[in-house]
């Protein structure tokens, strides 16, 4: 209830008061950085709610076009390395825009408008879903491209000691903005179950409420402040010689450990859709509380792991959570119980917070900021090229399964396994770069679940509001 309010009194009186939202007058450098981490944390919630009510319900969308499983593979796995490996032009477009606002803003734009098309695919005929592929490798692009530059930017906003605590922050709040755009959209398809025209009613809702919400997070990147940034020129870190010098650096062999780490997370990925609607015979209504239990323990534990992140390190946190995530698709395996998979996706969604919050944060301390924007392209292709392939392994895999009455549960054995594999050879050739306090593994993952069932995100934001960090 504390997270709804303080949502919608952050979200409404900003859109009410325009002079809050552009202010006129002449402002110091430190109330403008101020102003626009409360800007980006609602541009965050709107984004949320438009992943919640459209880009979550991209795989059941292809399902309703009875979607086969190679299309649903390709639907989970082509859009993101398209998006990824379009990040080599990142730069380009950055020195053509000579802005990291005006790049990220135009691009969140056309992203927004693709869900017309999308919504519309339905009356595509036989090629609907391919067109639907199309179309969403399209939204992605748009999505990832700006990736980079926004890193940049944000990096550029939020002072390194407080880097964890900001982002788990902003990442709580929109993932409980997440979870209610999740449950109200599974709620409005549920209600327009029936004949195929009325199920479709259902999505073109929610697409387009989706696109309305992107709209105004639009709005809330435009009135961000963004610092003077000059353009480094860097001829010699190419492409090539990233590759070339990844094996011998930190930051290198994170990069090499995330690609394979996806590699082994996409041949399952993309196949858990299927595997709830084509075998499990869900409701859009039990999809939509799996979904939603996974989001909701996410971003409850995210503000506990981002100051674990601070106080410990990114690297105790990667380990930790790196050696608690590959469990989660062996999980799947032992049982089709509703019950069960709740269970399973509460503790996906809390492992997910610590091993994404470490990752993210990881690049920051690793990578100088000249180079970051360049860096974090190069990571994002090489790791869009390894979960696609990842994908299209998983799709063979489950064509040709003959050793479970199920064909997707060797696929979620198998990378359960394959992610083990490359936990246990790359988590302990990483570094830590900064001096942080020392902790065992076993008190943190106490420390980490007890905070997090006893304090959690109302805590957090009646002590953030005291506090005013931010």
């Amino acid at each position: 209830m504390t997270a709804l309010v303080l949502t919608r009194y952050m979200i409404i009186k900003p859109i009410v008061n325009r002079k809050s939202l552009f202010p006129k007058k002449r402002e110091n450098t430190e109330e403008k950085i101020k102003k626009s981490l409360v800007y980006s944390t609602l541009d965050a919630s709107f984004w949320a709610a438009m992943v919640g009510f459209g880009e979550s319900f991209f795989s059941a969308f292809a399902t309703f076009l009875k979607a086969s499983n190679f299309q649903l593979g390709l639907l989970g796995s082509l859009p993101q390395a398209l998006g990824s490996v379009f990040q080599l032009f990142s730069d380009r477009l950055l020195k053509f825009f000579n802005s990291r606002k005006k790049f990220v803003s135009i691009l969140v734009l056309l992203q927004a408008l693709m869900y017309l098309p999308i919504a519309l695919v339905f009356f595509f005929g036989n090629l609907d879903v391919y067109f639907l592929i199309l179309l969403i490798c399209l939204y992605f692009i748009f999505g990832m491209i700006i990736g980079p530059s926004w890193s940049s930017w944000m990096g550029d906003l939020v002072s390194e000691e407080f880097r964890g605590t900001y982002f788990s922050r902003r990442n709580t709040i929109a993932g409980y903005v997440s979870f209610f755009s999740l449950l109200i959209a599974g709620y409005l398809l549920e209600r327009f179950t029936g004949e195929t025209k009325t199920q479709y009613i259902g999505f073109l809702i929610i697409f387009i409420l989706a696109l309305l919400f992107r709209f105004v997070s639009f709005l809330y990147i435009c009135a961000k402040y963004e610092p003077n940034y000059i353009h480094y020129e860097d001829n010699k870190s190419g492409f090539i010689d990233f590759l070339r010098n990844a094996g011998s650096r930190n930051y290198g062999i994170f990069i090499i450990f995330l690609c394979l780490m996806n590699f082994s997370i996409f041949i399952a990925g993309p196949f858990f859709a299927g595997y709830m609607f084509y075998d499990l015979k869900l409701s859009y209504a039990r999809y939509t509380i799996l979904i939603a239990a996974a989001t909701l323990a996410k971003y409850f534990s995210l503000p506990v792991w981002g100051k674990a992140v601070d106080k410990y390190g990114t690297r105790k946190i990667l380990t930790l959570s790196g050696y608690l995530m590959p469990a989660i698709s062996l999980l799947w395996v032992f049982s089709p119980n509703f019950s069960y998979l709740i269970f399973v996706q509460i503790y996906g969604g809390f492992v997910w917070a610590g091993f994404e919050i470490a990752a993210f944060n990881f690049f920051f301390d690793t990578i100088i900021p000249q180079k970051r924007a360049k860096y974090i392209a190069y990571s994002n292709v090489l790791n869009g090229i390894f979960l696609f392939l990842g994908a299209m392994s998983g799709g063979l895999i489950v064509k040709y399964n003959s050793l479970f009455a199920s064909q997707y549960l060797l696929v979620f054995l198998l990378s359960g396994i394959f992610r083990y594999a490359v936990s246990f050879t790359f988590i302990p050739k990483l570094k830590e770069v900064r001096i942080v306090e020392h902790i065992s593994y076993s008190k943190l993952f106490l420390n980490i679940l007890t905070d997090t069932t006893t304090r959690g995100l109302v805590y957090d934001l009646i002590k953030s509001r005291k506090k005013k960090n931010f």
